[in-house]
């Protein structure tokens, strides 16, 4: 963990939250749903979410195009798909609120998280050395 640590900031942060939002969102998809437990964890998974996307735009250590990369295109997409998942609960559309919550799950953490176990990065150093 030292080498995550030494890492240029808001790195070490962003991991932090995201392997938290892995947790919690693995928590939160295998407990049952909708009552006072699943919405109060529901709204932290999404305000780290948040966090996780928004902090993504300050590290540039792919530069693919200026100071961004493809990665940046997803955190676009999660901060979208975020606001699309809240969309469908408040609109009691509970079938679409659980598709667009396991599919960002799974793409913007889990596929995400895939790619930065890519040799050379730290995540990788950290997991795999």
């Amino acid at each position: 963990m030292n080498l995550l640590f030494n890492e240029t900031h808001p790195i070490p942060i962003h991991a932090i939250m995201a392997m938290i939002a892995v947790i919690l969102g693995g928590i939160q998809l295998s407990m049952k749903k909708g009552g006072a437990i699943h919405k109060s964890l529901g709204r932290i998974w999404v305000g780290i979410m948040m966090f996780v996307a928004i902090s993504s735009f300050f590290i540039h250590e792919i530069k693919l195009w200026g100071a961004y990369s493809p990665i940046h295109l997803l955190s676009l997409l999660t901060v979208f798909t975020l606001g699309v998942g809240i969309y469908y609960v408040r609109v009691r559309n509970i079938k679409r609120h659980k598709q667009t919550m396991i599919t960002l799950y799974f793409f913007a953490l889990i596929v995400a998280g895939f790619f930065t176990l890519y040799p050379g990065r730290i995540m990788h150093q950290i997991l795999i050395g």
